[in-house]
Formats: C-alpha cells, sequence, structure tokens
C-alpha cells in the first residue's frame, strides 16, 4: 500500500501567490494531498486556496506561524499521514525539490530533512536576502551546530519535510512564536533525526514576512533565548515506532 503523503501550506493574507502555489503543487506532487492553513488572513486567501483545489483549515483568528503549522501537524498525525511536507504559501520554495527531501529521507533515514539554501557551494549559496538576515540565520547555524555537534546550514528554512514520528512529536508540542530554529534542537532532545540538502529557493513573490526591520532585534533575542532555555528544559525523549 503506497505511503499517505500531505502538503501543508501555513498562509496569511497569500490571496496573490498561493493560487499558483498549489497549481504547482498539484502538478509536481500528483500523489500527494495538500492542506492550506489559513491563519486568519484578512484577505481572501482562503477561497482563492479553495478555488484552486485545496482543502482549506481556517484558523479561528490569527495564531501565528507556529501554530498554523502545528495545526497542519494535529491534521497530518489524525488522518494517518506517514509524510509531512511545510510549503510555504508565497513562491519562496520550488515543489519539484520535494523529490529531493525524500530521497535524502530514504537514504538516510532522517526523521525530518530540511531544504538548505545555503549547503555546498554554487547557485544554492546566493540566496538573495538582505545581508542583516543572512547574518542572522548564520549565528543560529553556528550556534545549533555547537550545540548538536552536526553541522547545520539553514536552521530558519520552512521547506520541510516529516516523517510519521516527526509528524507525532509535532502535533502535540510545538513552538508557536519563530518556531523554525526551536523545533531543530527540539528534534535533537528527542532523540529524533535531521538531515540537511541544498535546494534553490526564492524571494517571496507577495507579501510582507513576519520578521520586519522593527521586529527583527526582538526576533534575534527571542530566538536566541529560546535556544538556551532549550538547552536546559528536560523534555521526555519520543518514543521510536516504524514511520
Amino acid at each position: 500500500m503506497a505511503e499517505r503523503k500531505l502538503v501543508v501550506i501555513p498562509a496569511y493574507n497569500e490571496a496573490g501567490s498561493v493560487g499558483e502555489v498549489i497549481e504547482e503543487i498539484h502538478a509536481a506532487l500528483p500523489d500527494w494531498d495538500l492542506v492550506v492553513i489559513d491563519d486568519g488572513s484578512a484577505d481572501s486567501t482562503a477561497k482563492t486556496a479553495s478555488k484552486a483545489g485545496a482543502h482549506v483549515i481556517r484558523t479561528p483568528f490569527n495564531l501565528g506561524i507556529g501554530g498554523a503549522v502545528q495545526t497542519g501537524f494535529i491534521f497530518a498525525r489524525d488522518r494517518g499521514y506517514e509524510r509531512m511536507v511545510q510549503i510555504d504559501g508565497d513562491g519562496q520554495h520550488e515543489p519539484l525539490a520535494v523529490a529531493a527531501l525524500e530521497s535524502e529521507m530514504a537514504t538516510s533515514q532522517a526523521d525530518m530533512v530540511c531544504g538548505s539554501r545555503f549547503l555546498g557551494e554554487g547557485e544554492h549559496d546566493r540566496y538573495p536576502a538582505p545581508i542583516s538576515r543572512r547574518t542572522g540565520i548564520h549565528i543560529f547555524a553556528f550556534l545549533l551546530s555547537a550545540f548538536l555537534r552536526q553541522r547545520v546550514t539553514d536552521p530558519t528554512s520552512g521547506f520541510r519535510l516529516y516523517n510519521r514520528r516527526a509528524i507525532e512529536l509535532f502535533a502535540s508540542d510545538y513552538p508557536h512564536d519563530y518556531p523554525e530554529v526551536e523545533v531543530v534542537l527540539m528534534l535533537h532532545q528527542h532523540r529524533l533525526k535531521m538531515k540537511e540538502v541544498a535546494v534553490q529557493m526564492h524571494l517571496r513573490t507577495e507579501g510582507s514576512s513576519s520578521i520586519s526591520s522593527g521586529k527583527s532585534a526582538y526576533y534575534m533575542v527571542k530566538v536566541l533565548l529560546a535556544l538556551f532555555v532549550g538547552l536546559l528544559r528536560a523534555r521526555k525523549a519520543q518514543p521510536v515506532t516504524d514511520s
């Protein structure tokens, strides 16, 4: 029996791009189911996504990226999906690159595989982000690499593939405020395995980042505190079951 696989798109005011993203996913991943988590959008994100052929879950208000993504994990867990991939609704991620994430998961038996903008050399290193954003990413990558004793190059990437063990973990416990960096540490603490693969990403085609220039300092401090608190926080190890 074929594995049940789910694409989760967390979206907030992405009406201008989410329809095209859904069409690209349907073309690239015809065997995957797809759900859009409309996180309290004020525009027509939900209507556009539904018209494009996606199942849509609307949150009652804006939960933030962590709450939206955890809603996707709960949906995946409760409906028995063995694989879940997170793809942003703003056009940054290439659906065709999911195949590379799947290949790495099959080869390494990783529980989470992340698409990295900074792994290896060549075109993947030329992600056109502001220098301040790249600097923050590299600081987090350096700290996580030291904490985990494993090379981490892109801990803020939202392009991630999860197996059943990771789905079950994050459906029950997931950081809600700027979660991506903390999730990498959390996975390690639960004795699950992470890998990265080099992927090409684009700047968003619509909308704006939740990390504005005014919030960048808060973001840095918050994530750094979360990392250090996470190191001290006792967590029960996630039982390992067949994925």
